[in-house]
This record gives C-alpha cells, structure tokens and sequence, in this order.
C-alpha cells in the first residue's frame, strides 16, 4: 500500500487520516519545515472531516491564525469527495487555487484536479475585443494603450482570465468594452464560442474533483442559471463557503430584482452600434437610442428627487421615493421607449446574433420597469441605489434562509460554513439566524495569538459623544498622536465616509502641530492597492471606511496601531436596516439587542482584527467610544473582541506604542 492509498480514506477512517496529515511528521510538517501542529486547528478539521462523513452543516468561527483554509482543504482533498468551495473576495480565490491547494495537493501526494471559476466579467471576451478594436470611441490615450496591452496580451493568455494583466487598473473604461455579461453575452451564437475563455473555464469546472468560485458568482448563478454553478452544484458532495460573514449580504444582492439606468445606457449605447453595423439605414436608431437614453436620465432625476449630489453610493428609501408621481411616470416612459427598441429590433434580428440579443435585453428591462410599478411583494423590500450619474431600483428578500433551505433539501451532500467573524455567542446566531441554518452543528475555535501579551486595547473615558461635532475633529487628534508615537504605522477606520474627510484633515492639522512629518493617506486619492503597498512602505497613517475594515492583511511591524472612531451600529435610515427591524419587531423580540448590538459587535471584530495578523504581531487598538464604558450593552461589545489587555489612561497607551516603537 502506498502513502496515498493509506491517506485517500474511505467514509469510516477520514477522520483518522486527518489527525495522521496534520500530526508531527506528518505529510504537512514534512513539505514545510516551519510547520508545528496547533490544536485549535486540527479541532475543526477533525469537525469538518466528520460532516463530510456525515453529509451534515457545519457552521465553525475560527479566531485569527487557527488556519482554517488547511483545515477544511486537508479533510476535503482526503476524502476523494467532488466539491465547491466558495468565497467571498477574488484575493482569497485566486490564493486558494494559486497556492494553498497545489501545497497541500503536492504535500498529500494527491491526484485531485482543481479548477477556478470566476464571474464572465472577470474573461477576455474575444467578440467584444474584435468590436472595441473595430469601432469602440476610447475616452483618452491612457485608454488606447490599455486597450493596446490587452490585444498583446489576448494572443498568449491560455485562461483569459483579466486579473493576469499586471497594472492594468481595474476601474478602467475599456474592461467593460472587452469582457461580456449576461446582457451582451451571444452564448451559442457567439462567433467565438468554441474558443470562448468562459466556456472553457466552466468546462474545465464540470471536469475537476474541487472547483473554486465566489459568493457572488455562486448566488448570482442561482438567480439567474446563468454561470455554471447551478449546473456544477448538484454534481458535488461538499460544498464549503470561506469568508462566510459576507454570505447573506451577497445572496440578499442577487437573489434580487433590480433595473439600473446604467443598464439602460449601456443597452442604448450597444443598440446604436449594433444597430449602425448590421442593419444602417433599416431603422432609425439613433432616434429609438436617444429615446431610451432621455428616458433613464429622466428616471436618475426622479429616483433622486431633491437629492442633487450624491457622493459614493446612498440608498433612498422607496416608500419615500414613490410620494413623487414622477418616478411612476418616468417608469411609464421607460419601458414605452424600451418596447418601441425591442419592435425595431424584433423587425432586424435574423441578421446578426448582436441584434436578437438585443431584443431579449429590451424585453427584460422593459419587464422590470413593469415590475417596479406594482406593489412590493411581502418579505421582501425595496429600495434605490443613487450614484453621481446613475440610479438601481432594488427588490430583495431580506435574508438567504428560504434559499439557503431549498438547496439543502435538494441533496444530501455535507455543508461547512467558516469565518473568523460569525457570531458573539455560542450558537453563532447572527449568522446562523439570516441563513437559515439553526439546525447546523456549531463549532467556535479561538485564536492561538497570545493576545493578553501581546496585544493592549484602550477606550479613552473622556471623549466627546460619538453625536457631537467635535467628536471626528477628536478622533483624528488622538489618532496623531497614536502615530506620531509610532512614527506611523496607525490605521485610522471611520464608520462613515463623512466622517473619513473630517477625520483626516484633523489628523494632518496635528501631525503639523506636533511637528510630525508623517503622510497621511486618505481612501479615495488613490486605488486600495496602492494605498496599502505606500502605507507598507513605512512612515504613514491611513484612515480608511468600510473597504479598510476586513480583508486587509498587513502583518508584522507594519501597523502596530488601529483607532476605530466609533461602534459600528448599522444605519437607521438605510431601507434594508428598516425592514429588518420591522420583521424583528413583528415576531415579538428586541430588535435593538438582537440586530443592531449583533451586527455592531460582527464589525467591531472585523475592525478590531486588522490588528494582529500573526502570532508575533504587538499592537494597540483604541475605540473612541464612552459607550463601551457606559451603555448596557457595551460589556457584550467588549467580550466580542479577542482577549486584549484593557489600558485605563491615554499616558498607558501611548507608553505601549513608545516600547512598541522602540
């Protein structure tokens, strides 16, 4: 018998060959030589081996440094079992199917195949390449060349996966002109199919043991049977889901209807140059394009209301939105203008495959702007997504649970869910609650950071109230001086992007008062990547918002310091929030305890676990809320965070990040 044939166990001895893969000389510690075991660990991989062998949910909240992607990868790679994992962020995809799977592959003498399987926007699409260089109209020269590299590179690239083009920024104009969706995608009728990157990347999917995709992908694929999961899912006897925390939101985005003048002007601007190369002269399209485009415009002004700037992303509320008869009205013309293109194209589409979709599209955006005129249905709710130019009117369940339910009882195969964020108690409700899984095995396992030794956190008892104006000006000099005793190396996270700017500039005014040389950097003055590789660098501050508060990893001495302005209650106002609150209340309960401290103490520890990536990381967190110290609730805050030793004075504090600094 081989190593392998002794590894590769059946049902009964999975867990057995787990404890053997990561024991002291095992197949781990002998393809790594810094490998140590770590209990927490194998703790959960002996979890997740026994769901698998059990086809049963699994829900696991595993602390920092536990090393859950080895500890659910080794149990799944063992048991020979074809499965899906999925996760929340393209980083952690690409580093599972880049990295840790070939490791622990090549280290367990493994024979499994593993694909990657991203979202159709994330692929060259040849067709549209061939459009874009016939006859796109590119806004400046910095778009020409990106253009240009990504010709050069499409003769070479064997995944055509766009993520493989260093540099080029993924804000750019031209990525949508050269990848499709599902509104511009031809499928069959594509020119390109049989050499389609997509089609390869799911055909490569159906053929593998693990396949490795996204949230996003996997709820999208559900609502709209659109990229291959729906397809791949009921083939897998595991499916495991990463950076499960982000789930719900992502499935609530999906699982959605919604219609966005931005769709509208892309399908105007398709029709007119599909419109123009297969059919020039047969009907008037320039005429049926500036319809539409009027019409989304009129939309933008109505969903907005009185609402003239808008900065980021701000939701509306429709019951709100709907008092103005305008919106009615301006759906009425909308889908007027949308049947008067699809008639035009319905008249043309035997021509060329670009005009028939064309069709479809019209007929489905003028399908939602019917559905938007009628009531909203129960359980469900709606709302509007104003952007500076464009406006998404968005109907949503307000959880996953009936979707979640569904898929569980389509098959008996086993589901592992794990984050390091899931819950602040044992039952792990926050998450377990919203997505249906209050019958799933529990398991939370702590980090195996010394964070008591490691680690001080510090609420300052004299702040002004997280209410009052001077509160932002406050949180941006203490934050100085933080950094000035560090000489950089702070975090600076804001619960709101108002706040961000005030934060920052008082910041700066104290560095300069303190006589402090050091740069602070702002989130939007630049990419996210290249704020974190300058922050990196040394010798600066970055105060950030929501994008800042998880998924970033900055380990070692790089950032010793996190000050977080305020607790992270959710919005009041935002219409989600609101409905989930009224659910709440209607069956009886507290919805303050059981949503808004809930999902205030899940951000907290997001937040706070910027701080340690690793077990020789020291630092210090400071949270520039008195309601820590003086609401009820602020005891159950605190115990949701890792176990920081607490600093009483400002003086204590400083004095660490001086030691630290030294």
């Amino acid at each position: 018998m081989t190593d392998t044939d002794s590894l590769r166990a059946d049902d009964e001895a999975l867990a057995h060959a787990v404890a053997l893969a990561f024991a002291q000389g095992g197949p781990l510690g002998s393809a790594d030589t810094g490998y140590s075991p770590r209990d927490v660990q194998i703790t959960m991989a002996e979890a997740v081996a026994q769901a698998i062998d059990d086809r049963a949910a699994l829900v696991t909240e595993a602390g920092t440094g536990v090393g859950k992607t080895f500890a659910y990868l080794v149990p799944v790679l063992l048991s020979g079992r074809r499965t899906l994992v999925s996760t929340a962020t393209k980083n952690l995809q690409d580093q599972l199917f880049y990295r840790d799977l070939p490791r622990l592959r090549d280290a367990l003498k493994l024979p499994a195949t593993v694909a990657l399987l991203k979202g159709r926007s994330s692929y060259l699409c040849r067709h549209r390449l061939t459009q874009a260089r016939e006859g796109a109209t590119l806004a400046d020269r910095m778009a020409v060349r990106a253009l240009s590299r990504i010709e050069t590179w499409a003769h070479s690239t064997a995944s055509g996966d766009m993520s493989e083009i260093d540099g080029l920024d993924e804000r750019s104009d031209v990525i949508p002109l050269v990848t499709s969706t599902r509104d511009n995608c031809l499928g069959s009728e594509c020119p390109e199919f049989h050499n389609c990157h997509v089609m390869r990347a799911r055909r490569d999917a159906m053929a593998a043991d693990i396949v490795v995709v996204n949230h996003h992908l996997f709820f999208a694929d559900l609502a709209l049977r659109d990229s291959g999961v729906a397809e791949l899912l009921p083939s897998v006897d595991v499916a495991v889901f990463d950076e499960a925390h982000q789930m719900v939101e992502a499935g609530v985005q999906f699982l959605g209807q919604a219609i966005g003048t931005g769709q509208v002007m892309d399908f105007s601007r398709d029709m007119v140059a599909a419109g123009l190369q297969y059919a020039r002269g047969l009907k008037p399209w320039q005429e049926l394009s500036a319809g539409c485009e009027l019409a989304a415009r009129e939309l933008r002004l109505a969903a907005a209301g009185d609402q003239r700037e808008v900065r980021g992303i701000q939701k509306r509320r429709w019951d709100e939105a709907v008092r103005n008869p305008l919106l009615q009205t301006s759906l009425e013309t909308l889908g007027e203008k949308l049947h008067l293109a699809e008639a035009a194209l319905e008249g043309v589409a035997e021509a060329s495959p670009d005009l028939a979709r064309l069709q479809t599209r019209a007929r489905e955006l003028a399908a939602q702007c019917a559905r938007f005129q009628l009531e909203t249905a129960e359980e469900r709710v709606r709302w509007i997504d104003l952007t500076p130019n464009q406006a998404r009117l968005i109907e949503s369940p307000l959880d996953i649970r009936a979707m979640m339910g569904e898929q569980r009882a389509s098959a008996a195969r086993a589901w592992v869910f794990t984050s390091a964020t899931l819950g602040d108690d044992e039952g792990l409700t926050w998450f377990c609650e919203a997505a249906g899984l209050d019958d799933a095995r529990k398991l939370r396992v702590g980090s195996p950071f010394r964070y008591e030794e490691h680690a001080r956190v510090y609420v300052p008892p004299r702040f002004p109230a997280p209410n009052e104006e001077q509160h932002p000006v406050m949180v941006g000099r203490a934050s100085a001086h933080c950094a000035a005793a560090l000489g950089g190396r702070t975090f600076v996270l804001t619960t709101t992007l108002r706040a961000l700017r005030i934060v920052a500039d008082a910041l700066v005014a104290e560095l300069k008062a303190l006589d402090k040389p050091l740069e602070v950097l702002v989130q939007g003055t630049a990419a996210k990547r290249t704020l974190l590789n300058r922050f990196q660098q040394g010798g600066s501050v970055l105060v950030g918002s929501h994008s800042f508060w998880e998924g970033i990893d900055v380990p070692g001495d790089a950032l010793q310091c996190v000050v977080i302005d305020k607790l992270p209650f959710p919005p009041p106002n935002d219409p989600l929030v609101e409905a989930r609150v009224r659910q709440l209340k209607s069956q009886g309960r507290d919805a303050f305890n059981d949503y808004f401290v809930a999902e205030a103490a899940i951000a907290l520890k997001q937040g706070a676990g910027r701080l340690i990536r690793t077990e020789t990381d020291k630092g210090l967190l400071v949270i520039c809320d008195t309601r820590l110290h003086q609401a009820r609730y602020g005891a159950r805050l605190m115990q949701s965070l890792p176990p920081m030793t607490p600093l009483d004075t400002g003086e204590q504090a400083l004095s660490w990040l001086r030691g630290l600094a030294s």
